[in-house]
């Protein structure tokens, strides 16, 4: 079979005009950013304000391991087999951040015959998207550290700057420096760090904000340090929220493209689910919603990260009535969490498989206490055998949730036809979709029910220094607001080496942050970092470009 990249330079692309207009989108409503991306404006969000939703399902997986689980791919995947069976469908997909481009993950636009095109495109500089709000955090930063060289009228104490500079690119060497050195001219000398452009509060914040005066205030909300008498700082004292806003004022509208087989996908928006909320923005999913009868989205990894976030934060904010969910798994993963090596997962061992479904099935008890439907998407290998996979459909069944074969990624939309019947006949399904907590909970019993719900934890300890934090959000009045937990995303634990479903394990809270401007209280387990790094041998040494400018080695 050809590459993910040769399979995407092989393909005939409609004009982006065309799937526009195929949408129902008007001329005047589309941005054009060459012939096969564009832009959906705020004259199109007017138009169709007042028409009824369709149908929402998310799709989200079990804990990622080294065998692949392939969550993106079956949301293209099921798209297209949506219009195989005559359903208007769109899809709507995060943007990728160069970070897993060129690091270990590598692209986030689908693959084999389940892709988002142009994948070159979408998977290296877009829209700009990503350069916008890695400007704006920016600026932000420059801002405040000119008003401390420039007499520091708000009087803010370095050792207590909060706001960190961003890039988009895993780098490790920039997670803790020093700036201002060289002497008076060259600024305030404090220790600062860097965090990845999708960690960033300006990320969530153009993913959660409703428009462009809600995107400006938000900005301003941006608890960027604390004075010398210890009284809060944000972004709007700094006047930096409408130079902010101008520099996003494209980055906020949504990006509109295409599948392999033409399907529309809207890609807007990035933040990881393992350090941030893991959802694309509002604005994408709402405004998929009105233009199709049903909206497919994902959240990112596992359902205990991206698909809480999307529940208890997106969902929740925005209004959101998901009509059903979609659990991706496959046999090779769940032998993995078996106790089987990646070198061996191909091979049938049908004890590890048992072993290892439990994963699968602390999954799908989870998204069953948010009272919507599940249906179970087990990607197919052809390693795998009859009797696993009929296994897996008896376990799934006895867990109260529907079960389908997928083949997307070797035979595209038809690959997925039994997915595409099973979600049509789940989302009639009763619904009766409500958040894991009450956000007017304090702070420590919404992380001690998403701890023990969703998780499966004992209880939570908190380090001195999540204590002090959580003091001092809480006098600022952030006790209201969701969580957003910041922990691996290859357990269901904060211990990455904890695979299938631990018990009697305790979660460590190390540190809390107000993300005021986004509008939740990041709560930071385990080892998780906020800047992550390259593996010994980078994806990016296997990317190039020949003469005529065709890139080879994307994944």
């Amino acid at each position: 079979m050809m590459t993910d990249i040769e399979i995407a330079q092989q393909t005939k692309l409609k004009p982006i005009a065309q799937v526009a207009q195929d949408l129902g989108v008007l001329p005047e409503e589309l941005e054009p950013y060459g012939r096969f991306k564009a832009k959906l404006n705020e004259s199109l969000y007017a138009r169709v304000a007042d028409k009824p939703d369709g149908k929402l399902v998310l799709v989200t997986a079990i804990n990622p391991t080294p065998a692949g689980e392939g969550k993106t791919t079956t949301t293209v995947g099921l798209g297209q087999a949506m219009a195989k069976i005559g359903k208007r469908a769109v899809i709507a997909l995060r943007e990728p951040s160069l970070g897993p481009v060129f690091g270990v993950k590598g692209g986030a636009a689908g693959g084999g015959y389940a892709q988002v095109l142009p994948m070159e495109d979408i998977n290296l500089h877009f829209t700009g998207d990503m350069h916008a709000i890695t400007s704006a955090n920016n600026l932000l930063c420059a801002m405040l550290d000119n008003h401390m060289q420039q007499g520091n009228a708000l009087r803010i104490d370095p050792r207590s700057v909060l706001i960190k500079r961003c890039m988009d690119m895993n780098d490790r060497a920039l997670r803790n420096v020093v700036v201002g050195l060289g002497g008076k001219l060259n600024g305030v000398p404090r220790e600062d760090g860097f965090i990845i452009t999708v960690a960033s509060e300006v990320m969530a914040i153009l993913c959660l904000a409703q428009d462009l005066a809600d995107l400006k205030k938000r900005l301003g909300d941006i608890l960027v340090a604390y004075n010398q008498e210890g009284e809060p700082v944000y972004a709007r004292d700094l006047q930096a929220d409408g130079a902010m806003a101008a520099l996003l004022k494209d980055a906020i509208q949504p990006n509109l493209v295409q599948t392999l087989e033409g399907t529309p996908a809207i890609m807007h928006g990035g933040p990881f689910a393992n350090i941030a909320h893991g959802c694309n923005s509002l604005r994408a999913t709402r405004l998929a919603l009105k233009l199709a009868d049903y909206c497919i989205t994902e959240a990112g990894f596992g359902s205990d990260l991206g698909a809480e976030k999307f529940f208890d934060i997106k969902c929740r904010l925005g209004g959101l009535k998901p009509a059903a969910v979609v659990v991706v798994a496959t046999a090779r993963a769940l032998k993995y969490n078996g106790g089987v090596p990646k070198d061996q997962v191909s091979m049938p061992n049908l004890e590890a498989l048992r072993a290892g479904a439990v994963n699968l099935g602390a999954h799908i008890e989870n998204m069953r206490k948010f009272g919507i439907p599940v249906v179970v998407a087990i990607n197919r290998f052809t390693t795998d055998s009859e009797q696993e996979l009929e296994y897996i459909r008896e376990y799934c069944q006895e867990l109260g949730a529907d079960f389908a074969l997928s083949e997307v990624f070797a035979k595209g939309g038809k690959g997925g036809v039994e997915l595409a019947q099973k979600v049509c006949e789940a989302v009639e399904k009763p619904s009766h979709f409500a958040p894991i907590y009450d956000t007017s909970l304090p702070i420590k019993e919404k992380i001690q029910t998403v701890a023990s719900e969703i998780y499966g934890a004992r209880g939570v300890s908190y380090t001195p220094a999540a204590e002090k934090a959580l003091a001092a959000i809480e006098k600022l009045g952030g006790g209201s607001l969701p969580i957003c937990v910041a922990k691996t995303q290859y357990s269901l634990s904060d211990n990455p080496a904890l695979l299938g479903r631990p018990k009697d394990f305790t979660i460590t809270v190390r540190d809390l942050k107000l993300s005021n401007g986004a509008g939740f209280v990041v709560v930071y387990t385990g080892d998780i970092m906020t800047m992550p790094g390259l593996p010994k041998a980078p994806a990016a040494q296997r990317i190039d470009v020949a003469e005529d400018g065709k890139i080879t080695g994307l994944f």
